[in-house]
């Protein structure tokens, strides 16, 4: 897309904040993180520039024509009466939404540039706290599938339909016994579960039906997985005993609600994700008992022939997992009791 279409767009998708009375003046020659909008627009009378050269300015509304045109110009009197940030002093914003400090993306819009814009947009898009195989296995095959996509025009919604028929495929597989090609179904759902919200990202389509249609996957789907790998272990001779299967069932899926919940509870306590509060959260969450490394546990006990070795190892880790949460947010509750504020160490450094 062009990019006065993205810089629309990018303007559409964000809801105005109280007080925010100001015009966004944008040089379409530039092309930048959507969080440099947001930055911009938090800042009557700022000023945003790369290389001396203007690329985002907030101006009262009387005022915008004039600096847009002396941008379009080259004149210097674009900067009169504004607070003038450079690109290249380094400043960082923390971006809660995606659990991470960074400094965005801003660069020039001219061909040279067209590969590293798509890669700093794409890793943009990236949670700064996930799992292991999120972070260190997908990214570069993730890439390559959000270029193709968004080259075909293909809708994030798409991809989390196809991901949506991998993920089911991927349940009826296991619960045949038929782990490795359930494996590679379920691989193959959770890249695209990766590139769906990617490609919304970095085109500035997210949706309200999108974001319920992929993170309702995401929620629902795992203690189907987890059962139907236990129906299957029937197949390979290895079935657990009734009561031992019902029980794993139990703890497994138990579990499960249990940590969403806590995290849900740590949030209403201290206004952050549980993952982002300290160091050692954010270094738990890359092993934490979530579908990703839970398949990581499966597929190891796959190689070894013992599936069902591999399923008590999950409920296993799924207590420890949650015996560690619960531990944290009781530590939390009891910081907060003391008067002590909590803060994310994520958010550390020096703020927009």
């Amino acid at each position: 897309m062009s990019s006065a279409t993205r810089i629309q767009r990018i303007a559409a998708a964000r809801t105005p904040k109280p007080g925010e009375t100001g015009t966004v003046v944008a040089d379409t020659r530039f092309t930048f993180d959507p969080q440099w909008y947001d930055w911009i627009a938090a800042r009557p009378g700022a000023a945003l520039t790369l290389g001396s050269r203007p690329v985002l300015a907030n101006v009262p509304p009387e005022r915008a024509e004039a600096v847009r045109d002396a941008i379009e110009s080259g004149s210097g009197t674009w900067a009169e009466g504004l607070a003038v940030t450079a690109y290249e002093d380094g400043i960082t914003i923390y971006n809660a939404a995606l659990r991470k400090r960074e400094r965005p993306f801003l660069m020039e819009l001219v061909p040279a540039n067209v590969r590293a814009i798509e890669r700093a947009s794409y890793f943009g898009a990236y949670k700064g706290v996930t799992d292991i195989l999120t972070k260190y296995l997908w990214p570069e095959w993730a890439l390559v599938l959000t270029r193709v996509a968004a080259r075909i025009g293909m809708t994030p919604n798409v991809v989390t339909t196809i991901g949506a028929a991998l993920c089911v495929w991927a349940t009826f597989l296991f619960w045949d016994g038929r782990y490795w090609t359930g494996m590679a179904a379920g691989l193959a759902f959770m890249v695209l579960d990766t590139v769906d919200g990617k490609l919304a990202r970095c085109t500035i389509t997210s949706s309200w039906w999108g974001n319920v249609f992929d993170h309702g996957l995401d929620l629902v789907h795992p203690p189907f997985w987890w059962y139907a790998w236990g129906v299957g272990l029937a197949a390979h001779g290895l079935a657990l005993a009734p009561d031992v299967f019902w029980t794993v069932m139990a703890v497994m899926v138990g579990g499960y609600v249990l940590q969403r919940l806590i995290e849900g509870w740590f949030i209403h306590v201290a206004g952050m994700h549980i993952h982002v509060w300290q160091k050692v959260d954010t270094d738990f969450r890359l092993i934490t008992a979530r579908r990703n490394p839970n398949m990581v546990i499966l597929f190891v006990s796959a190689i070894f022939s013992r599936p069902d070795l591999g399923l008590l190892a999950v409920t296993a880790w799924t207590v420890l997992s949650l015996v560690f949460h619960f531990v944290r947010l009781l530590q939390a509750i009891a910081a907060r009791r003391r008067g002590e504020a909590l803060t994310s160490w994520l958010s550390d450094g020096s703020a927009a």
